[in-house]
């Protein structure tokens, strides 16, 4: 299954001429490594970025650290920031951030284990960040979130993006 998304996602993004970069955190490189399964994805995948620390997100990033005081590392406000940051930090036309509680801990009554949150920034297309609520254990809800990713950007871009 995600081997097939990234190859639908490339082929998106070659026909744009685009390039992708990643800004990932609770699922630690995972659609990186989804998406360069697909032989031939240098074309259209530019690099990834793994900033599972606040500090890294910063650093990174450029994501403020008073976004993440107000907000949490786990938000939509996070995730805008750091896909703005990723592309920003990189030479792509389009990016995907991914931040989330995968589990089995760091959970609560607000933010509970499964909430993940994406943002997608570039093309022609504003700015748009969306919040799941996956279920299942840590595999599972990572899992979750990069098809969650890689539906949401084949999604974006089949309209205009």
């Amino acid at each position: 299954m995600l081997y097939g998304l990234a190859e639908v996602l490339g082929r998106a993004l070659s026909a744009r001429g685009y390039k992708l970069v990643t800004a990932e955190s609770c699922t630690g490189g995972g659609l990186a490594q989804a998406i360069t399964a697909v032989p031939g994805s240098s074309e259209w995948f530019e690099r990834g970025f793994v900033v599972y620390s606040n500090a890294s997100k910063c650093e990174v990033l450029g994501v403020q650290a008073e976004t993440l005081a107000r907000f949490g590392a786990v938000s939509t406000e996070t995730a805008a920031e750091m896909a703005e940051g990723a592309l920003q930090a990189s030479h792509a036309e389009v990016s995907i951030a991914i931040t989330g509680i995968a589990g089995p801990a760091g959970g609560d009554a607000d933010k509970p284990v499964g909430s993940v949150y994406l943002a997608f920034a570039g093309g022609s297309a504003p700015p748009a960040a969306r919040e799941f609520h996956f279920e299942g254990d840590r595999e599972a809800v990572r899992r979750q979130a990069i098809v969650a990713a890689l539906e949401g950007l084949i999604e974006r871009l089949g309209t205009g993006a």
